[in-house]
């Protein structure tokens, strides 16, 4: 059998944090750069994805906790489309990406990892950024350093979010 050693991801069975993780992020800004915070209002906040599908893979969330999008504000879901589409520029235009993924995925049985705190996922994308790996070898290929990418994503939110 071979084995495929990711051990940045032993956080993920070893870091617990009492509560919602997403609310944790929300009220400890002091932690934004351990926490790979992007970007905060007084609405939401952007982070990059700890286990992302592609480089530059991050969520926007907002502080108000719930499961239920119809329980936001509007104001609330209007700013989070804002820098949604903000973004997607950022990612084209600073990033170079070709295309994007953006959704949210509402309860368990809708696909939710985080179930209990809505969220936008933004996954940049490039032409032939995919291929069989996942398929037959259950594994992703991460082309680019995490840290490197959050650090060239954090240099182009001021540039790019303005809502």
């Amino acid at each position: 059998m071979d084995y495929l050693y990711a051990p940045w991801r032993d956080t993920y069975f070893t870091e617990k944090v009492d509560g919602c993780v997403f609310c944790n992020l929300s009220t400890n800004p002091a932690l934004d750069e351990k926490h790979h915070i992007l970007y905060r209002d007084e609405y939401c906040f952007v982070v990059m994805n700890r286990y992302p599908y592609a480089p530059g893979h991050f969520m926007v969330i907002p502080h108000f906790h719930t499961n239920a999008l119809e329980e936001l504000d509007q104001k609330v879901w209007l700013h989070m489309s804002c820098i949604v589409q903000q973004s997607i520029m950022m990612l084209k235009v600073g990033l170079g990406a070709q295309g994007a993924n953006i959704g949210m995925n509402l309860g368990k049985s809708g696909g939710a990892g985080i179930a209990e705190h809505v969220h936008y996922h933004i996954i940049p994308r490039w032409i032939g950024d995919t291929n069989f790996i996942t398929t037959i070898a259950n594994t992703r290929v991460y082309s680019t350093d995490f840290e490197r990418i959050y650090l060239k994503l954090k240099d182009l939110v001021p540039k790019f979010i303005s809502c």
